[in-house]
C-alpha cells in the first residue's frame, strides 16, 4: 500500500472511496439542530500540482445573514429540487461558484453524509479537475481560491482539537481545526470532510 499519498493514482482513490466508510455523526447536543436537515454536497476537488497532489478550496465572501461567511470551505451548497443526485448538487454548485465545467470533473466516489452545525446533512463528492483551471469566480459567494497539499493536511502536526462554546445551556463540543496554510484556516465540517478522505486514503 502507498504511504504517500501524493502517490496514489486516480484509480487507487477511486477504489479506496469505494471500499470505506468513515462514521459521520456530528459532535452535536440534542436540540441544537433543526428537526428536519436540508441535503447539500461539496465537491472536494483534487489538482495536481507539480507532482503533488492538493486539494482545493475557496474562503466564502462575507455576508452578515450568512452562517458559513467568510469561512474556509469547500466549492457547494443545498440540493435543489431538480438535482437528481448528490454529484449533480456538488457540480451545479461549483459551477455555480468558480466556472468550473461539470463535464471537467473527473468523479471519483464520494464520502458518507456528515450533519453539519448549520443543520444540513452534506454528502462530499470527490473529484479531479485539471490544473490550472481558467475560473470564473461568483465574486458575491467566493472571495478566494487556493490549494493546500495533501500531505501536509494528512500531517497530524498540522491540526489539532478545540473546544468551541456554544450558546446555552449547551455545553462546548469538539471542532477540528488546521493550522494557518497561506493564511488560512480550514476548520469545523471542511475540516471533518477533509479528516474524513484522509482516513479513507491511508
Amino acid at each position: 500500500m502507498n504511504t504517500n499519498l501524493s502517490d496514489l493514482s486516480e484509480k487507487e482513490i477511486s477504489e479506496r472511496l469505494a471500499a470505506a466508510s468513515v462514521p459521520t455523526d456530528g459532535p452535536y447536543p440534542d436540540g441544537l439542530l433543526k428537526d428536519s436537515l436540508r441535503s447539500a454536497a461539496v465537491l472536494i476537488p483534487f489538482v495536481r500540482v507539480e507532482s503533488e497532489w492538493h486539494l482545493l478550496l475557496i474562503r466564502r465572501a462575507e455576508h452578515d445573514d450568512d452562517f458559513h461567511s467568510g469561512q474556509v470551505a469547500f466549492p457547494g451548497g443545498g440540493a435543489h429540487p431538480g438535482d437528481p443526485d448528490p454529484e449533480s448538487t456538488a457540480l451545479r454548485e461549483t459551477f455555480e461558484e468558480l466556472g468550473i465545467l461539470p463535464q471537467d470533473v473527473r468523479l471519483l466516489g464520494r464520502l458518507n453524509e456528515f450533519v453539519t452545525i448549520s443543520s444540513y446533512l452534506v454528502t462530499p463528492i470527490v473529484g479531479v479537475i485539471p490544473w490550472p483551471y481558467p475560473f470564473k469566480i461568483a465574486h458575491d459567494e467566493v472571495s478566494r481560491v487556493f490549494t493546500i497539499p495533501i500531505e501536509w493536511l494528512a500531517d497530524p502536526a498540522n491540526s489539532e482539537v478545540r473546544l468551541r462554546e456554544l450558546p446555552p445551556p449547551y455545553q462546548p463540543i469538539s471542532v477540528i481545526y488546521f493550522r494557518p496554510y497561506d493564511g488560512e484556516v480550514l476548520w469545523g465540517a471542511s475540516a471533518r470532510f477533509t479528516k474524513g478522505l484522509l482516513s479513507i486514503l491511508r
